[in-house]
């Protein structure tokens, strides 16, 4: 009875050895198949939607313009990220603008803002948000929104400015920035309630 018992023990094991491998092989290919079994339906959309998306972004990071206005003074621009705008392949959308302006005279003026709307067509822009113009000759001027015509140069805030410059320290309602064509250099015009605070000091003899 004990040999019976051992005979069929032995024999238990070895079936086992062979059953087990061969059971656990078929669970792992049943896996395999049911992670390989993808409808390729469902991932279509996923792919339309992804493709669409790089056409609608499409544009440049860290992209460069340049160029020279009507009277021979050199503009560069950089942005960010720049592309078409959607609704008018004419309109540039660039973000965290930087220019610089180098008139012929010497002055340089810098222009930073966070968002600007080019015009390709017109060489014009509208810079948004953040905007500071800084110039050689002293100023430091913010507002939220300029208009700039990059064909004969002039800038100018339609909206309220601030800062300071040689004088001292100023609000207006209205700046005007263009290039004097007499003398070369930037000509500053504040405008619509214009108040000054003087900083200057008066020499005493």
């Amino acid at each position: 009875m004990v040999a019976w018992q051992d005979n069929f023990y032995s024999q238990m094991v070895a079936w086992m050895k062979i059953i087990l491998p061969l059971a656990a092989l078929a669970l792992l290919s049943t896996l395999f198949l049911i992670s390989r079994s993808v409808d390729p339906t469902k991932a279509i959309p996923v792919v339309e939607l992804d493709l669409e998306q790089r056409a609608q972004d499409q544009g440049a990071t860290n992209a460069a313009f340049a160029g020279v206005t009507q009277g021979g003074d050199e503009i560069m621009l950089a942005a960010v990220s720049a592309r078409p705008s959607p609704q008018n392949n004419q309109i540039i959308l660039a973000t965290d603008i930087s220019a610089e302006l180098r008139l012929l005279s010497g002055t340089v003026i810098d222009v930073m803002s966070d968002n600007a709307d080019m015009n390709q067509n017109k060489n014009t822009a509208s810079l948004e948000g953040e905007v500071r113009i800084t110039t050689t000759t002293g100023y430091d001027i913010a507002s939220d929104r300029l208009e700039a015509d990059f064909n004969m140069l002039h800038l100018e805030s339609p909206g309220p400015v601030s800062g300071e410059g040689p004088p001292g320290m100023l609000t207006a309602g209205r700046m005007i920035l263009t290039n004097n064509e007499e003398t070369g250099t930037a000509h500053l015009v504040f405008t619509d309630g214009v108040k000054l605070i003087y900083t200057g000091h008066i020499s005493e003899d």
